[in-house]
Formats: structure tokens, sequence, C-alpha cells
């Protein structure tokens, strides 16, 4: 099981001191949570994407190359890489880029975004969203895959003999993950190519995403590439927790209320019945995590958003320090103990070089 945070990168004021961070003030604090992920031994660094206010992470590769440098071990991923308006060619040569100056600590989350303005912006019509992201990944793929490209879809330029470059380190691309909240035809691909779907399950009922997941292991096996409990999913997840359960509650009802994305809705009791979100103990963030397995069965990657609402960067630096002495131990123990033999680790760059040479010497 990979365990890591991910990053929405909003801007927002602190409902208890009224303070606005900087734009400056938050793209330093990603990569000071970033370093301390790796401190306290989690595996996964990721971040959004957004060009628009109030969210400042516009350019995840030059986020994430830069935590490259600073750090030695975790993947560095993005919770949403915008398929649909980002070239195609552009994501192939950025992330192949990126995988070399990490080393390979590098995978991706393809989606959609959920910003209906992005799409003009940057030329695109949003009604097409769907056939956007078929025929944009069709040809990441083969830029990745393929080292000569001759292809002609129809939302972009043909290419005739086309090479991207830098080419993807030994030959290995990045893995990627295909993220949906709510669209069948995004778990149909990610089935189809045999990737990871990740389900970002931080809004909505679990239903809605027992259902998607289903989906996704059930077409996964249609299409050969193992049994449907060996498809490989991610999930997200929130919490903020303190050491006394109602110190916790009090201090993280003013964030709730006022967060941009749910404020003003549900009770802060309801949506964390109706959500993965935690506001507890270090207990209490252990069982509910531990719940998912039980809805959404074995899966390989759990990620948890506690940067957002305007907490400050001293309270998420703690939140991590409290994970990593008190809960991150127990559920990698308890992950490991449930998991069946026959359910594949999650993929990194190493365990995929491996099979790929695997594959080159039976073919020799």
């Amino acid at each position: 099981m990979q365990i890591g945070v991910f990053s929405v990168s909003d801007i927002t004021r602190d409902p208890t001191t009224g303070r606005m961070p900087t734009e400056h003030e938050r793209i330093k604090s990603a990569v000071a949570i970033a370093r301390k992920v790796e401190e306290i031994g989690m595996d996964v660094y990721a971040t959004g994407e957004h060009h628009n206010p109030p969210f400042f992470a516009s350019s995840p590769t030059t986020l994430l190359g830069y935590i490259a440098a600073q750090t030695e071990r975790i993947i560095l991923s993005t919770a949403t890489t915008l398929i649909t308006t980002n070239d195609p060619v552009k994501i192939a040569e950025d992330y192949a880029m990126l995988q070399h100056l990490s080393d390979g600590r590098v995978d991706l989350v393809m989606g959609r975004g959920n910003t209906p303005p992005v799409y003009p912006w940057f030329g695109k019509d949003i009604q097409k969203g769907i056939e956007l992201t078929v025929e944009n990944y069709n040809l990441l793929r083969r830029l990745w895959d393929e080292e000569v490209v001759n292809w002609q879809g129809q939302f972009r330029t043909p290419l005739q003999g086309f090479v991207s470059t830098p080419r993807p380190l030994d030959g290995v691309p990045p893995f990627v993950w295909h993220g949906s909240i709510r669209s069948p035809q995004i778990a149909e691909q990610a089935a189809y190519y045999g990737d990871g779907f990740f389900a970002n399950n931080i809004f909505w009922p679990k239903e809605h995403y027992m259902q998607l997941i289903g989906l996704y292991r059930e077409r996964y096996e249609h299409y050969g590439h193992g049994s449907a409990d060996q498809a490989i999913v991610g999930l997200g997840g929130q919490f903020f927790m303190r050491k006394n359960s109602q110190d916790a509650v009090n201090e993280f009802r003013p964030y709730f209320d006022n967060a941009p994305v749910y404020g003003g809705g549900p009770s802060m009791e309801d949506f964390t019945a109706q959500t993965p979100l935690t506001v507890g103990s270090p207990q209490e963030v252990i069982e509910k995590t531990l719940t998912f397995q039980e809805y959404f069965g074995d899966y390989q990657r759990q990620l948890f958003l506690i940067d957002h609402a305007g907490l400050p960067l001293k309270t998420v630096l703690e939140q991590l320090d409290l994970f990593g002495e008190e809960v991150l131990p127990t559920l990698r123990r308890e992950f490991a103990d449930r998991k069946p033999v026959h359910v594949p680790e999650a993929p990194t760059f190493e365990s995929r070089k491996a099979e790929r040479e695997k594959q080159q010497q039976v073919a020799s």
C-alpha cells in the first residue's frame, strides 16, 4: 500500500485569524509538506493542476521537479493532470523529463478537472471533454511507447515522424492513474489500458464510488489484465486529528464551516458520516481508513487531503508528525496483513522496469 498526501493547492483565508497566505507562502509550503511526507515515512506527494485563483498549482512539473531535488525516496505524483486541455506532446515531454530528474520517482493521475472555464482558456470545447480525454490519452501512450509516431486525430495537428524527447527513463513510461468522480467512460478507459483508477471519494457517499470502482474492476478483467480484484485502485481521504478527539472537532470546525468547497453545506458531523473525512483521534483515523477496504475491495494507494481550507503550515506539519507517529505504522501493518497474496502491490518504477526486462528476456 502506498500512503501519501495530495493537495488541491487552494489559497484560503484562515478563518480563525483572518490572515490570507500569499501565493509565495503557499508554494513554499508545498515543498515543506513534501519534505515532511518523506521524513515521516509516507510514500507519495501529489499536487493538483489549476489555472485560476484561488489555486497556485498551474505548473505541476516545475513544483515536482523542485521537490525532486529536495527529496530522495517519495513518489512525486499529480492529483490531476489535465489531459483535456494540455497538449499530449507536452505532457509526454514534461513528465519524461521529470522522470529522469527524479530517477523514476514519478507517476500521474489523468483527469478532466473541475473548472469548466479552463476549456475555452486553452481553446477547447467542454462539450468534447470525454472525446478529448480518449484521443489525447491514446496519443500520449503512443508517444511514450513508440519512438517514431505518425498520427492524425480530431483535436490537434497531425504528427509525421515525430519523436518525443526525452524518451521515458529506461524505456518505462510513468505509471498512469485515471482519476474520476463521475464518469464511467474514464473507468472504462483505465481498464482498457490496464492502468490504475483513482477514485477521489472525498465528497460524495461511498455508494457512488463503489459503482465506478466496480465497473473498472469488471472491465479490467474483461480486457485480460487480471482478475477483478487485481485491478489497481487508489482512493482519497481527509483527516484532522488531535490526541483528544474533542480537541480536533473544536479546532477544525471553523475551517470546515468556512471551506470554499463544502462550507455552508452539510454539518461537519453529517459530512464525516457520509465521506472519508475523519475529525478526531489517531485511533479514529485508523478505524475509518480501514473500513475503505470493506466497501471498495483491496486497493493499492491511499492519499489524504490535509493542507486545505486555510489551515496554517504549522498545523499541517503537526498533523503529519502525529500521523507518522501514531497512524502510519498501524495502517502499514493492517494493510499488509489483510492483502491477499494474489493482489499486486502498487506499481513502482522499479517493479515495472523489472517486469519489462523480464518480458524482453522471454522474447529473446
